[in-house]
């Protein structure tokens, strides 16, 4: 058996893996599921791969040539260490947020596509050799088990972590806007009209005073979907709660919405350069506002199952 023939199976295994991670559904057999214990398991399995990474990488940069034996077994263990994590993403059902789960399932995903990179680049590297590639493969691999640490830890945190990413795009966006209105000043303002077509120069380079009059309405929208996020995110920071299944689905339901607010922006933001197509900014004005609307409904709604819950935990100490 040629030394590197059990990569080529572990990456067939690997892969087999991610298809399921992304494809499959969440399990709901395990009862009663203890958010701490989840945890803990996901981060050992993570350090877990991350040592056999580093195995796998360290055998095949050095002499003597590792054995097809000795690689069979190192294929086995880092298969081995991916199922673990695979395993235990399973774990989390879908009652504790969908927000929370997809990005737990994204991590997930990092490290086991990290993991075919690295083998993938062992697998083309020359033998007894330490590439460049592959340490920044193994880097990737350790890098993406790191930040099981920095991962929120339940549905609430998981949608401020959303909520402050949306507010990141706009403000960005904003800026942008901003900077383009303060250099997009007319570049044929100092030229007559033309006498027989009635304008100055290429008007698709700048914007004329009706479009500047429009543009000033949806700069402050912009501002306005700015202002808004940062609000929603102050008050799922001091109010939100992920105890009910209520709750965790107003959350959900918020995130689900604030994400469509950045692509909003940016398509308003984009339609706003010149030539300004007005109908279009128009709609696309009203589609951010609609979605402005809706975040400040599902707000409200979290505020009252916040406050019912917050009544009914004084009324059990009472009693």
């Amino acid at each position: 058996m040629e030394v590197r023939e059990p990569l080529l199976v572990l990456r067939g295994a690997l892969r087999a893996v991610l298809a399921r991670v992304r494809e499959g559904e969440p399990g709901e057999g395990r009862e009663p599921f203890e958010l701490p214990l989840f945890w803990d398991a996901l981060g050992q399995t993570f350090k877990v791969t991350s040592q056999e990474a580093t195995k796998l990488s360290l055998a095949f940069s050095r002499s003597p040539l590792t054995s097809a034996e000795d690689c069979q077994k190192l294929s086995e263990d880092v298969q081995n260490a991916i199922l673990a994590v695979a395993t235990v993403y399973y774990w989390l059902p879908k009652g504790q947020g969908t927000t929370l789960r997809k990005m737990v399932r994204d991590a997930t995903t990092e490290v086991v596509q990290g993991m075919i990179q690295l083998t993938e680049t062992i697998l083309s590297a020359p033998l007894e050799s330490l590439s460049q590639e592959q340490l920044v493969s193994t880097g990737g691999v350790w890098e993406a088990c790191e930040q099981v640490s920095s991962l929120p830890r339940d549905n609430q945190a998981a949608v401020v972590s959303t909520l402050a990413a949306c507010l990141g795009v706009v403000k960005d966006a904003l800026e942008e806007m901003e900077h383009a209105l303060v250099e997009g000043h007319d570049p044929y303002s100092d030229i007559m009209e033309d006498e027989e077509l009635g304008f100055r120069g290429n008007r698709d380079t700048y914007w004329s005073e009706a479009d500047r009059k429009l543009l000033s309405s949806c700069m402050g929208l912009m501002k306005a979907s700015k202002a808004c996020l940062k609000k929603v995110l102050g008050v799922v920071k001091a109010y939100g709660k992920a105890d009910s299944p209520d709750q965790v689905a107003q959350l959900d339901d918020l995130a689900d919405i604030a994400n469509e607010i950045s692509p909003s922006v940016d398509e308003l933001a984009l339609s706003m350069y010149p030539p300004m197509n007005q109908l279009a900014v128009r709609l696309n004005a009203a589609k951010l506002a609609s979605v402005l609307k809706k975040v400040l409904e599902i707000t409200r709604c979290q505020l009252v199952l916040g406050c019912v819950a917050a009544m009914k935990s004084e009324k059990i100490k009472k009693t």
